[in-house]
C-alpha cells in the first residue's frame, strides 16, 4: 500500500460530537456556495447574452445581400434581440428568485 492510502486509526479518535457538527457545517456552506454558483439559469442566461450581442452586432453589420438572402428580413438582428431578452430573462429570474440555502439537517430519530 502507499503512504496516502494508509488507514490512521488515530486520526479520528480526537474527533468530539461539536467538531463533526462544524465540519458537516462547512460542507454545506461550500455545497450551497457551489449550488449558486453553478445554477444552471446562471450559465444559459449568460450564454444567451453573450450569444445575443454577438448575433445582434452581426445583425447591425449585416449587407444588404444577406438581408435579401432571407427574404428582406433582417434575421440575424432579430434572433440576436431574441437571445439577449431570453438571457435578460434568465438572469433576472436568478437575481428575482435566488436559490434558497440548504435547510440544516436534523438530528436522525434514531439518537
Amino acid at each position: 500500500m502507499s503512504e496516502h492510502s494508509e488507514h490512521h486509526p488515530d486520526r479520528h479518535e480526537h474527533w468530539t460530537e461539536a467538531g463533526v457538527a462544524r465540519e458537516v457545517t462547512e460542507l454545506e456552506t461550500k455545497s450551497a456556495t457551489a449550488a449558486r454558483i453553478f445554477d444552471l439559469r446562471r450559465i444559459i442566461g449568460g450564454l444567451f447574452v453573450l450569444y445575443g450581442v454577438i448575433v445582434t452586432i452581426t445583425g447591425i453589420t449585416d449587407s444588404r445581400s444577406a438581408i435579401d438572402k432571407a427574404q428582406g428580413v433582417n434575421i440575424n438582428l432579430w434572433t440576436g434581440l431574441g437571445m439577449l431578452l431570453l438571457g435578460i430573462f434568465f438572469l433576472a429570474w436568478l437575481k428575482l428568485r435566488p436559490t434558497p440555502p440548504p435547510v440544516p439537517a436534523e438530528n436522525s430519530p434514531e439518537e
